[in-house]
């Protein structure tokens, strides 16, 4: 009602405008002689002007309303196309019934607008977490270097040293020592022996599976290189050169680290066997070992461990075989496809 007389008013006051331009242009100037049928001429008992006066205002009203209900409606349809914009994320077409072509254009530049902006948040936002995941695994593997080197540097030398002091003092031991003497000594000298092997099963599991820009076959050969100077079993190894992408040699170097680690701790061999070569498009790496194996879902053999290289093999599209018999050792094998490259048939190329 606020807005109604308003607009009544002035409706009502140009309409009187034009209804005097138009008796003045009709009758002339306004003379009391010539304008007297205004209160002369009666109709149902009121006045010409009477009559004027009230027909105006009623249109005037009419109007006023019109025009209220025509922009309450604009102002509705543009509320909800904009309450669209900002809930939809694609596109979609609104109604735009009462809206000029002005507005629709502006609408449709606001809609180009919400969805640039959209897709430039969520990017950023994408970039924004890939960037500190990237962050928090480089300093994980940082953490994780110190970590060994520290390890490495004072307990596992540590280690060493009295599985050394332990073995002379055994080696020397007169053999008429009592056997309550050394017997102690020979199982703690095997408690220091296996702890050396929870030792580098735990660097060898720290360290971070980079290659550094050497192939899987040279960085296999440089572990087992380090590997044999530090364990009491014999390592046995056959590599060649597989291709495979760069993605893929990181994961399986990491498995390697994983099942050779898993045999450090659990296995108790003497003889490992370590095979990586490339049959029919395959990628085949296997360990074998002739320790105490184990059975089927058996928490002691380190199933962790295995579970975490059957899904290192699923996630670079290979699989995975584990093979154990209690007494007799396991065999672990990954097979990885390897993509060859695109080689033009040199048939089918016509010379010009």
């Amino acid at each position: 009602m606020r807005s109604l007389f308003p607009r009544f008013l002035s409706i009502f006051l140009i309409e009187i405008a034009i209804v005097f331009f138009i008796l003045f242009i009709l009758w002339g100037l306004p003379e009391i002689d010539t304008w007297s049928p205004l209160w002369k001429l009666y109709y149902l008992e009121l006045p010409l002007g009477l009559w004027i006066l009230t027909l105006l205002g009623a249109f005037s009203i009419s109007v006023a309303i019109w025009s209220i209900s025509l922009t309450q409606s604009k102002d509705k349809e543009l509320a909800d196309v904009l309450q669209t914009l900002i809930q939809t994320e694609k596109k979609t077409p609104v109604s735009t019934k009462y809206l000029s072509k002005i507005i629709r254009k502006s609408i449709v530049s606001v809609e180009d607008l919400i969805i640039t902006q959209r897709k430039s948040l969520q990017r950023i936002t994408n970039e924004r977490a890939e960037a500190e995941d990237k962050l928090i695994q480089e300093r994980i593997i940082q953490e994780r270097q110190r970590l060994a080197r520290e390890l490495h540097d004072s307990v596992s030398q540590q280690l060493f040293a009295a599985s050394m002091l332990l073995s002379t003092v055994n080696e020397t031991a007169p053999e008429d020592l009592p056997l309550h003497f050394t017997k102690p000594l020979k199982q703690t000298e095997t408690i220091v022996q296996q702890a050396q092997l929870e030792m580098r099963a735990l660097l060898l599991h720290l360290r971070p599976a980079a290659l550094h820009n050497k192939s899987l076959a040279q960085g296999l050969e440089d572990l087992l290189f380090e590997l044999k100077q530090k364990v009491f079993f014999n390592i046995h190894h056959r590599l060649e050169e597989v291709s495979l992408q760069k993605g893929a040699e990181d994961h399986l170097f990491r498995i390697a680290q994983e099942t050779l680690s898993n045999t450090l701790r659990h296995a108790k061999a003497t003889e490992v066997d370590i095979l990586l070569v490339e049959r029919d498009n395959l990628a085949i790496f296997r360990v074998q070992d002739n320790g105490v194996g184990f059975q089927e879902f058996d928490e002691k053999a380190g199933s962790y461990g295995l579970k975490n290289i059957e899904e290192r093999a699923i996630e670079i599209g290979g699989t995975c075989k584990i093979v154990s018999v209690p007494n007799q050792g396991t065999v672990i094998e990954v097979k990885i496809p390897v993509e060859k490259e695109y080689e033009p048939d040199d048939s089918n190329i016509i010379s010009g």
